[in-house]
């Protein structure tokens, strides 16, 4: 039996992808249910990411949760880095460090592992041009550890058609259903279950006006600064969605 458990931050959390409930879903809870659709069996499934954290606490906290599972999992993905870009400086030498330090204890407990770049939003956000660098350094030296063990790597970070306004949640930040619909897509392909790539028509008016653009400082990134500079994280005090495993049926 699969056993699939993801660990990350808000993208792999599926924060953006807002179900009626107001409880997240994601491209990770997407490609637990291919997964079990794809093998025709029921598989388990558990999702310890945390909007807001930093890679660190991803590769060492979510990653000893994951790996004392029981029974282990088959199957762990990760993605991380994407908060430590959005802080001033950053060591990249130590967040590859850290991705392969993650990878090896993986692999040295036969756990299949996927690794993905997250994809770029730095074209939405104000000073975006700043952030983009460094995710296109940290997706190249991820790409290459990931060929050179022979990994899954999904790389999202350089997906034009995901790029494109109509993906994004209204933060433009975070992905929206259909954004996480295109990388559960293109995930479960590169797991071995073939699967189109999700794509939706853009809206036929795509422009902004400056009463749009003055709410969206005001209900996101002023937020966003004042939480900076408290030192505090839209993750504080919360777990993971699934911290134990669930069935997910075939």
């Amino acid at each position: 039996m699969t056993r699939y458990v993801a660990i990350g931050d808000s993208f792999t959390e599926g924060l953006g992808d807002t179900l009626p409930d107001g409880s997240e879903r994601g491209w990770a809870d997407l490609v637990a249910a291919g997964i079990a659709a794809g093998e025709g069996t029921p598989i388990e499934y558990a999702n310890l990411a945390i909007r807001g954290r930093l890679l660190e606490p991803i590769v060492t906290e979510q990653l000893e949760a994951a790996l004392s599972l029981s029974p282990p999992p088959t199957l762990l993905s990760l993605n991380g880095g994407g908060n430590d870009m959005m802080r001033p400086g950053g060591d990249l030498k130590r967040l590859v460090g850290l991705t392969e330090q993650a990878v090896h204890k993986c692999l040295d407990a036969g756990i299949r592992v996927l690794l993905l770049s997250g994809a770029d939003p730095s074209g939405h956000l104000p000073l975006g041009h700043r952030m983009r660098p460094k995710g296109e350094a940290l997706t190249a030296a991820v790409a290459d550890f990931a060929a050179r063990h022979d990994l899954t790597f999904v790389d999202m970070f350089h997906d034009a058609e995901i790029q494109k306004r109509h993906y994004w949640s209204t933060d433009r930040l975070h992905l929206n259903a259909n954004g996480h619909r295109r990388v559960a897509s293109v995930v479960l392909d590169a797991l071995g279950y073939p699967t189109e790539a999700h794509v939706v028509a853009p809206p036929t008016d795509g422009r902004r006006s400056l009463a749009t653009e003055a709410r969206y400082y005001r209900e996101h990134v002023l937020p966003w600064i004042n939480r900076r500079l408290r030192g505090r994280s839209s993750g504080d005090n919360r777990t993971g969605k699934y911290v134990s495993w669930t069935p997910i049926p075939a």
